[in-house]
């Protein structure tokens, strides 16, 4: 398997299969493949189906096999970027609900609880995260540009809501207020920031929906 990232902010991954190997994606993902590729859609049993939609992914996941040599391409849905991570036996990783794109190898995509439950409720990244493990590769989308960081022991890294695409299983994500009246009242930050905790890596993302979707909102007529 080979994979070229194409498209600039608008990007799309373009995986070349081998004849008999396999990609998998959410329902609905694919955005364009060579004839000799075929797809099986599967749930994969109640549990993982119900893990997948409450982390904001489809009910179902759709296998795409080779029989032939062929391209198959999956394109983010935002404007931004595509992240590609390498997961390796005994390590996994937590990525922001929405996030996932298509895998390729032995990966299992499974739901990943906060460890504290007011980094889940107020850290604005979720209390339910995805959660990959396995061996292979996993395609995430970043909206805007992605920027990696690497935690050590004990170091901390502060985030304002919504930044976080994801971060190794070890790093602990908690939350903390914003001090002083005034900077809660007219920071315009909010009320809580989001504190990540290593070691292990993680990877912010310039951009998030979220934050563009309240830009757009200003610019909206309001009917009278």
């Amino acid at each position: 398997m080979q994979y070229e990232i194409i498209g600039g902010n608008l990007p799309a991954v373009v995986i070349s299969l081998e004849a008999g190997e396999q990609v998998k994606c959410e329902s609905g993902s694919m955005s364009w493949m060579d004839r000799g590729i075929t797809m099986e859609t599967s749930g994969g049993g109640l549990g993982k189906m119900f893990g997948r939609m409450v982390t904001g992914e489809a009910l179902m996941l759709n296998t795409y096999s080779a029989s032939t040599a062929g391209k198959i391409a999956f394109a983010s849905s935002f404007p931004g970027s595509i992240k590609v991570v390498e997961i390796k036996p005994g390590v996994s990783i937590m990525a922001q609900k929405g996030s996932f794109l298509a895998s390729y190898g032995d990966i299992d995509m499974s739901v990943g609880f906060q460890k504290k439950v007011a980094g889940g409720f107020f850290g604005g990244e979720g209390f339910l995260m995805q959660k990959f493990e396995g061996n292979g590769l996993v395609f995430l989308e970043v909206d805007g540009s992605a920027v990696d960081y690497e935690l050590a022991a004990g170091q901390q890294m502060i985030l304002d809501t919504g930044y976080l695409v994801q971060m190794d299983s070890s790093v602990s994500l908690d939350v903390e207020m914003v001090k002083g009246v005034k900077n809660i009242l007219f920071g315009g930050e909010g009320l809580f920031n989001t504190v990540l905790t290593g070691p292990g890596h993680i990877t912010i993302q310039t951009m998030p929906i979220s934050k563009t979707a309240m830009v757009i909102n200003n610019y909206i007529p309001k009917s009278n």
